[in-house]
């Protein structure tokens, strides 16, 4: 797992469906909902007629920590969903990248979101982690 300044991401094993199908349920383990799923590929494909890899955005969004985001912060819905990408690199591997909340609320500048920031990041963590792990083992069958 690396931090590339705004996100966590983690290359990982398996074909891109089943990376963000496990995405999705692993989120959800970690108590986020995905709210929106947008294909950007297909997206680029139907507006602009443009071919684009595999790419598709998860707004995540964990209802308890967003309500104890936004009664410190009123403004913090600007910010949210948090973002979870999975997508194809031009080498054909897949990775899996969250934006890093500590940057996100960041922008707030509140020292009341810190902590907030600080949970979201470790649980960001344990997904991508596993992820990794349970498409790993999947692909060793």
């Amino acid at each position: 797992m690396y931090e590339m300044g705004y996100t966590i991401q983690k290359s990982v094993a398996g074909d891109f469906g089943e990376a963000v199908d496990t995405t999705i349920a692993v989120l959800e383990d970690e108590g986020f909902g995905v709210l929106c799923d947008i294909d950007v590929q297909a997206t680029l494909k139907k507006k602009l007629g443009e071919e684009f890899r595999q790419y598709r955005i998860l707004g995540a969004c964990n209802p308890g920590l967003a309500h104890e985001g936004l009664t410190d912060e009123i403004e913090l819905g600007a910010l949210l969903p948090c973002n979870v990408i999975v997508y194809e690199t031009d080498e054909g591997s897949i990775v899996v990248s969250a934006v890093d909340p500590h940057q996100l609320v960041g922008i707030a500048d509140n020292e009341a979101l810190d902590s907030i920031a600080t949970e979201v990041h470790d649980r960001f963590e344990r997904v991508l982690s596993t992820v990794d792990d349970e498409l790993e083992s999947a692909s060793e069958v």
